[in-house]
């Protein structure tokens, strides 16, 4: 290849053209002159129908991206050139997840640091560790570190990875601009949450709550129902006897008989007749002594177990529904830490049960289970031995326990998981929204239908946006919960952990009469869920924000519907009374060989880098580009390998194309064909291809417009390998003059016009090749040509699409003669009979000059009827035979 050049100025056709350094220096290029850079006072001088925004999805920067990252950022960036291409103001930014629970795991890896809120700041803190080799430190190996030094930490190395990750994004050739991009961290991404917090809390739709949530215990962390997923977890059936008045027992089965303290009731179905009599009765825990009421639910299950359970405050969500709606009281015995509580509770009097009680306190719940198991043996509550089973047991999706419920102060959104009417309000949004594939419209219906709880939003974690409240202390050293102190918007972004309030000094924290900040921060998705907000600049920019949103497009994978897609609608609805975007593109899945979603906690994802190195970017963009929104697609190195060859050819073929004097005649440095150049297309054949490429030009742009990338590719290449394979083949002779001046000039000017627009067509897919090709002939960037019409291709008008196939069919017929004699495909065809239908035969005759040349069929061809086309009784010399 030749050096690009630094101004946008046609380069010479290279001896050996190469796909080799082309993204090095493309990508330098396009730095330097902004190609892709989002043109601001256009968009605003211009209507809004003029631009096309997209809300990028900013990936989590903790560690390395994979190729599911390059699957789908892909699938958008098609998107985003397509559109550009069309004469669009293209808003394409990128972001940065950096906060959260995702990025203080990688720096307690990396460094060997754990957080610790009770520790003072080090300004001179060195970490015992630079890189852990991506291996998991021990926390018990790992150094406790003040809040704040653990914070820097996390913005030092957010910061090393967000630099890996940009410099490969510009190498697969993203077309955003870089000049827009943010990060979830920084000063006005904090500031763009609270602003959106503190709105939400005075309208009423951010609450806090005193009550029982689920808790992961290795992270000391509240988790939200978005974050949940159910996992097979071993277990056992214990079979119990609760006891009634009379030596009466009722059995029931639980997996947890750790929990037979916190028991607040028996519940069994309304309509089972083996416990009717039961009903409005009470019966006395085992072993502590309590007694319970039995009463009626109709989430009780019949067929499962005994029918009849224990209702403990809390085991699972189950219980929490049955003890909101019951109105049943709290008796909860497991701590934040996942162990027995150490105080006996008030409510176990018996002796026995607070001797008992007393060994339990403090350990594990593992250790708790075993301990009332032999216990319920020796007292002969235990029925039989425990049977062994699985059981499906929530985690947290980043964590490796089961997930405990305790009750705490938590903030929240609301979002329509107690409010019938706003969540129908929300169904209606998603309604309203162009999901692409239609289908996803579904999975984002049945996640807003089946919620059971308002949107979880604080976190007790170190790196994240602060909730931006404190407290007033009482007289007595209290924390008044129910009056918190909101900062003004013009103070944003603040931090109560550092900060006084307005009216309040440092010296006044935790003091009688004082303050105390709220020391949690905000759920990841809290901010990400602002990304329209933030890269438009609704607090800084305003005039474009109000110009431009709602955005235009949200790209995104198929299992954030339920956390980024919908809590993005819930922001927007809540804040603008509108959707956020009025599209949604959603991508499925990279599977590996065995068929399994490829994901980094999984372990079996592969990391791009060195893929997009060994094949290119344009090659893996093939891949990627292969698969329909919505429709998961293996991990396929081979796919990628076509892809190359196809850049290759690309190359190749229009070295060709170009090689016929002036190549620039005739076509516009923007790409438009001129009329002098379309009159010279004379050939019937010339004529024919550009009539294919009419019907191809329209094909592509149809499934652009139906977000439909894949069919687009599909269409533009199967074209491409017909010209290469066929025409190219056919005109060679004609293009070199071997036929006249005349059909020369009409092969030439064909040859030009249909390479200008398959460059376009291919432009967003094979973006580097594309515009190595278009700097050999044009000025500017393909990327910034338009996008073909088929007013491009009209000297096709007229032509006959199927003479093309025709004449393709009949050559690759003469070429399979040949194959089958073995010899080469140089070898003259002395004689031929050519059969077929009577029109085919007919269109045949139309291109027999440019298939005698291309076949190297020396005399005049016999031609006979057929149903089916054939090459009968070919006569071959080979070339040693000459």
């Amino acid at each position: 290849m030749t050096d690009a050049p630094s101004t946008p100025r046609a380069a010479a056709i290279p001896d050996k053209p190469s796909i080799d350094g082309l993204e090095d220096t493309w990508s330098q290029v396009w730095r330097e002159q902004g190609t892709y850079t989002f043109d601001r006072a256009k968009a605003l001088a211009g209507p809004r129908e003029a631009i096309y925004a997209i809300d990028t999805p900013p990936p989590t920067a903790s560690g390395s991206l994979h190729v599911g990252h390059v699957f789908s950022y892909t699938h958008t960036d098609c998107i985003a050139r397509y559109k550009r291409m069309t004469g669009l103001e293209v808003f394409y930014p990128m972001g940065w997840d950096d906060n959260g629970l995702p990025t203080e795991r990688r720096v307690q890896n990396y460094y060997g640091v754990r957080g610790d809120a009770t520790l003072p700041h080090d300004p001179d803190f060195v970490p015992p560790l630079q890189g852990a080799e991506g291996k998991s430190v021990k926390a018990a190996d790992q150094v406790p570190v003040s809040r704040q030094n653990f914070i820097e930490l996390c913005d030092v190395l957010t910061v090393k990875d967000e630099e890996t990750f940009e410099a490969l994004w510009r190498r697969l050739g993203l077309s955003v601009d870089w000049d827009v991009n943010y990060r979830t961290i920084d000063a006005h991404s904090r500031a763009t949450a609270q602003q959106a917090f503190l709105r939400n809390l005075a309208r009423g739709e951010a609450y806090q709550s005193e009550a029982p949530g689920l808790w992961d215990v290795t992270f000391q962390t509240a988790v939200a129902q978005a974050e949940l997923e159910a996992r097979d977890y071993p277990g056992h059936y214990h079979r119990v006897a609760f006891h009634r008045e009379g030596g009466e027992v009722v059995h029931i089965e639980t997996t947890r008989p750790e929990l037979i303290p916190s028991v607040v009731a028996l519940i069994a179905h309304p309509d089972d007749e083996r416990y009717a009599a039961l009903f409005g009765t009470t019966v006395t825990s085992p072993l502590f002594g309590v007694e319970v009421p039995v009463l009626a639910h109709p989430l009780a299950e019949m067929d499962k177990g005994a029918g009849i359970a224990m209702c403990c405050t809390f085991g699972d969500l189950t219980d929490v529904q049955w003890w909101r709606e019951l109105d049943l009281p709290t008796r909860s015995v497991i701590t934040r830490n996942g162990r027995i509580q150490a105080e006996t509770p008030e409510w176990i009097t018996s002796e026995q049960g607070r001797t008992l009680f007393a060994e339990l306190a403090t350990k594990t719940t593992f250790s708790a289970r075993a301990a009332v198991v032999d216990a319920l043996r020796e007292s002969g509550d235990l029925d039989g031995e425990p049977k062994a089973t699985q059981r499906k047991a929530n985690f947290f999706e980043k964590g490796d326990k089961p997930l405990e419920i305790v009750t705490s102060r938590q903030w929240y959104i609301r979002n329509g998981g107690r409010d019938a009417a706003l969540n129908a309000e929300l169904i209606e949004r998603g309604r309203e929204l162009d999901f692409h594939p239609t289908f996803m419209r579904t999975r984002y219906e049945n996640w807003v239908g089946g919620l059971n709880g308002d949107w979880l939003i604080s976190r007790q974690r170190f790196f994240g946006v602060p909730i931006p409240v404190w407290y007033p202390v009482d007289a007595a050293g209290n924390p008044v919960w129910d009056q918190p102190i909101s900062p003004a918007e013009d103070q944003l972004p603040v931090d109560p952990a550092a900060q006084a309030p307005q009216g309040y000094d440092e010296s006044q924290r935790g003091q009688a009469g004082g303050f105390v900040g709220d020391p949690d921060i905000m759920d990841t998705w809290a901010t990400s869920s602002l990304s329209p907000q933030i890269a438009l600049g609704w607090r800084g920019d305003p005039e474009l924000f109000d110009k431009v949103f709602p955005m235009d497009l949200r790209p995104q994978g198929q299992d954030i519907i339920r956390t980024w897609l919908f809590a993005t609608v819930v922001r927007a609805h809540l804040e603008h009374g509108s959707l956020p975007w009025t599209g949604a593109a959603i991508s499925g899945w990279i599977l590996d060989p065995d068929r399994k979603k490829m994901s980094k906690s999984k372990g079996n994802a592969e990391t791009p880098e060195d893929v997009v190195r060994q094949h290119g970017a344009d090659a893996v963009r093939y891949w990627a580009a292969s698969a329909r929104l919505g429709t998961d697609a293996a991990y396929d190195t081979g796919q990628m390998k076509v892809g190359r060859r196809l850049a290759i050819k690309v190359l190749n073929a229009s070295k060709f194309a170009l090689s016929f004097g002036e190549a620039e005649a005739g076509i516009g440095n923007s790409g438009e064909v001129d009329g002098d150049l379309a009159a010279a297309v004379t050939n019937p054949l010339d004529k024919a291809v550009l009539a294919e490429l009419r019907e191809v030009v329209a094909k592509a742009t149809a499934g652009f417009e139906a977000y439909d990338h894949a069919k687009a590719l599909e269409t533009t290449e199967t074209f491409f390998w017909t010209f290469c394979d066929d025409y190219l083949e056919l005109v060679k002779d004609r293009a070199y003059g071997g036929q006249g001046d005349e059909a020369a000039a009409s092969a030439r000017a064909a040859l030009r016009i249909a390479l200008d627009v398959q460059l376009r067509l291919l432009a967003p897919f094979l973006p580097y090749v594309t515009e190595e090709v278009w700097s050999w002939w044009h000025e500017g960037s393909v990327h910034r040509a338009p996008w073909p019409t088929t007013d491009d291709v009209a000297a096709g008008e007229g032509g006959e699409r199927a003479l093309l196939t025709a004449v393709g069919e009949a050559l690759a017929g003469v070429r399979k003669a040949k194959s089958e004699a073995k010899v080469g495909m140089r070898a003259e065809v002395a004689s031929i009979t050519l059969a077929g239908p009577g029109d085919w035969v007919a269109r045949v005759r139309q291109g027999e000059a440019d298939l005698s040349a291309a076949g190297r069929i020396t005399a005049t061809p016999t031609y006979a009827e057929a149903e089916t086309p054939e090459v009968r009784d070919a006569e071959l010399i080979p070339v040693e035979k000459r």
